[in-house]
């Protein structure tokens, strides 16, 4: 498949790798407020799971000039992928998968209780050693920031460090197209990068009206170089991306020691492949001779040779990509399958039996609080992989038995 271009009279066109893969209108309005910025270069380009967004519409990789949209990078800043295969095999599991499903609950805070308090479930009571030593590496920087914007010091930040989240967040055993075992999760900066995305966000809004810059959408304020906070957001924002990658880090450490401390399956080694990507991020590239800004909004960058993830949805199923190194899309490819309704419209769609019979065959959960990331509230994964098949090759077919949500 190749891309098609649309031009809504913006400064720059939208290339989108969609072809067999629905589109909402939603999401090209927002496409189209993006084009018209004056910041961005060359053309936006769009990856098959793109849908509307919060701020800025998700499957969108954003190429600036010397300028970043703090809501184009979004509140999840660094959330992503890593997944590891192991020497375990099929036959090797149990028959019944509960067990292990328990033991990884038990060793990752997920979900999310007591409005986020002291006692919410989703967050350690008393973060275990492993995070001690990771935050030790994180608190200068944290601190640095902080002196700048005092305003950022609540909520949780170690507590956080290991922990899973909710919503879309997700861990999963999987069985590659040989049979082999995977260990796949996706995670991001959690509470404090989404305290430092908001906070951003506001004092960009709060730049452009101080400047009287007249935006197509106000979610869509940015900061140029030079301008009183962009540095203090690029320090911000990468900081996040670091916390995000050491928070999957963690995880996947704590779930290979539940999974051997369970009893449940032989020895087995759990390094033979690992792969860790961002999908929702901002990084200067070099693109068609110049530096560029390139913000990745649920997209993974796809460069040539470089690995990726590419999720399905709870009953579907996720791949292990190579990148092809196209760079009409700046190196990127899709996150996942994309959202095809909803949170809202999926809880009114879909009934607990189609819950059930979607995600037959899986140890997870079965019960309402999971109806809005049912399989059938994302599009068809093997469609948004045909649509981008010049941006990825598959390397590995994964098929998820096991999941674990927040």
């Amino acid at each position: 498949m190749t891309h098609v271009t649309h031009d809504f009279g913006g400064k720059v066109p939208i290339k989108a790798w969609t072809e067999g893969v629905p589109v909402e209108s939603e999401a090209l309005r927002q496409l189209a407020n993006i084009s018209r910025l004056p910041i961005v270069r060359h053309w936006v380009a769009a990856m098959p799971d793109v849908h509307w967004g919060i701020g800025a519409t998700v499957g969108s990789v954003i190429p600036c000039q010397r300028a970043i949209i703090p809501a184009a990078v979004g509140v999840d800043i660094g959330c992503g992928m890593m997944a590891l295969r192991t020497s375990l095999v099929a036959g090797q599991l149990p028959d019944d998968l509960a067990r292990l499903r328990r033991a990884i609950e038990k060793a990752v805070p997920h979900g999310r209780s007591d409005g986020g308090g002291k006692n919410d479930r989703g967050a350690f009571a008393e973060a275990p050693a492993p995070a001690e030593k990771a935050w030790r590496k994180l608190r200068p920087g944290y601190e640095r920031i902080l002196a700048r914007h005092p305003a950022l010091d609540r909520g949780q930040d170690l507590r956080h460090l290991g922990t899973l989240g909710s919503g879309n967040h997700f861990i999963e055993l999987c069985l590659d197209e040989s049979g082999a075992v995977w260990i796949m999760l996706h995670s991001g900066s959690r509470g404090v990068g989404n305290r430092i995305g908001r906070h951003f966000i506001e004092l960009a809004r709060k730049d452009m009206t101080r400047l009287d810059v007249r935006l197509p959408d106000q979610d869509l304020a940015y900061f140029e170089e030079g301008a009183d906070h962009f540095e203090d957001y690029v320090e911000a924002v990468s900081w996040a991306q670091r916390y995000a990658r050491a928070n999957r880090e963690l995880m996947m450490q704590a779930i290979i020691e539940a999974m051997r401390k369970s009893k449940a399956l032989p020895q087995f080694k759990a390094d033979l492949m690992v792969v860790n990507c961002h999908h929702n991020y901002v990084e200067r590239e070099t693109h068609f001779g110049e530096e560029l800004i390139i913000t990745r909004k649920g997209a993974v960058r796809a460069g040539l040779g470089e690995l990726g993830i590419i999720p399905g949805s709870m009953g579907a199923r996720s791949y292990i990509v190579r990148g092809k190194g196209n760079e009409d899309s700046f190196c990127s490819c899709s996150h996942g399958a994309g959202r095809a309704m909803s949170r809202n419209a999926a809880r009114k769609t879909f009934s607990l039996a189609d819950h059930e019979q979607a995600t037959a065959g899986v140890e997870c959960r079965k019960d309402e609080g999971v109806l809005d990331e049912t399989p059938g509230a994302y599009k068809p994964i093997e469609a948004v992989m045909a649509a981008q098949s010049d941006l990825v090759e598959i390397v590995h077919t994964l098929k998820q038995v096991l999941c674990v949500k927040g």
